[in-house]
């Protein structure tokens, strides 16, 4: 995707989640650090922390697992031995046009911008979706971090009593902490916008203040016995932070008990158009990075029908994010992001399906 040694660039996403005055344009830094092949001066991380703008950025990725084409999405070329069945159609963008199979989303591109020069060097799942996660190869002796988890260590806001570093929809390969520790992952929630298992206390106030003041002496006689310290075992941390969430009014952006049914509607009935949602709602709270993971893009057989029905599930979701964070005043201060771990091939194969292709593909922003 890059060179190996571009810290650079990583500084540079880390300085664009927290600058004034971003322009959606200038996070092609901050986007060389998921996948792009090529490089831009980063921004100093001091300097933009002297701009810090009243209302820190949040990332928001949006994954299409298992290997999205670029062909049917967002790079179209009908007419030619490589397009297949895809039809193209304009965008709000004159000079732009993207796949039939996404009219929602070409209705938004003046909110957004696509890249159609991604590459990788990673046509296997697991190390793809490594490597577009934290910028990285992945190597057996050492576990990098994702650049949410980057973002939610180095950028935290005080304010926020949920995690700061959220997975929604992910069954497997979420964005982790890596070598910053497991408390860097991301909480992960399977099913967005339903009720949370135990989540709150099942018995009232007073008896839950019980049972922590009890815990806490178990844990103070515990760490005397066996002299842990708490800093290397974080044992005590996680319970306080646990409590701390599960007190919190905040985590009434993960329910959608309370939004319209024409919101809900908007963004699509599907895991992941309720996942969409919910990232925009972990967006107003000030959660600093959310990914949204829509699975079923390894189209072998079958490649155009398969992108018929992922899009049908894609397009209300991304388009109405977009558009509700825009009406929000809150997209100049997120960065949405849509990628993929690499393409699919341009040859069909006879199975009338594409292959792994990490040559080429694209992205939106």
């Amino acid at each position: 995707m890059f060179p190996e040694s571009h810290n650079h660039l990583r500084s540079g996403c880390l300085a664009a989640l927290c600058a004034n005055a971003v322009s959606r344009r200038s996070v092609l830094g901050a986007i060389a650090s998921l996948g792009v092949s090529f490089a831009l001066p980063a921004m100093s991380l001091q300097a933009a922390q002297r701009r810090r703008a009243e209302r820190p950025m949040s990332l928001v990725t949006l994954f299409m697992q298992g290997g999205m084409s670029q062909l049917e999405t967002f790079d179209p070329h009908p007419g030619s031995p490589a397009g297949g069945q895809t039809t193209a159609i304009r965008t709000t963008v004159p000079e732009i046009q993207i796949s039939s199979l996404l009219p929602r989303t070409a209705e938004q591109m003046h909110s957004a911008l696509l890249i159609r020069s991604l590459t990788s060097r990673e046509g296997d799942h697991e190390r793809g979706v490594s490597y577009a996660k934290t910028g990285y190869r992945p190597e057996q002796t050492l576990k990098y971090p994702s650049i949410g988890a980057i973002a939610a260590r180095e950028l935290p806001d005080p304010a926020v009593e949920i995690p700061q570093h959220v997975s929604l929809a992910a069954d497997r390969w979420f964005a982790v902490g890596g070598y910053l520790g497991n408390q860097w992952d991301a909480f992960r929630v399977f099913d967005p916008g339903n009720s949370l298992a135990n989540l709150k206390a099942n018995v009232e106030d007073g008896r839950q203040a019980a049972r922590l003041r009890s815990l806490a002496e178990a844990d103070d006689e515990f760490q005397k016995r066996h002299r842990f310290g708490a800093p290397k075992t974080l044992h005590r941390k996680t319970v306080d932070d646990a409590v701390r969430m599960m007190s919190s009014e905040q985590l009434n952006a993960l329910i959608l008990d309370d939004e319209s049914d024409a919101v809900r509607k908007a963004y699509g009935d599907s895991r992941f158009g309720r996942g969409c949602l919910v990232a925009r709602r972990l967006v107003e709270t000030g959660v600093r990075s959310i990914e949204v993971t829509l699975n079923g893009f390894d189209t072998h057989a079958d490649n155009y029908d398969g992108h018929v029905t992922q899009c049908n599930v894609l397009d209300p979701a991304l388009a109405t994010l977009i558009q509700e964070l825009r009406e929000r005043d809150l997209l100049e201060s997120t960065i949405v992001l849509c990628i993929s771990e690499f393409g699919r091939t341009p040859r069909i194969n006879p199975a009338g399906g594409r292959d792994h292709w990490p040559h080429w593909f694209s992205g939106l922003v």
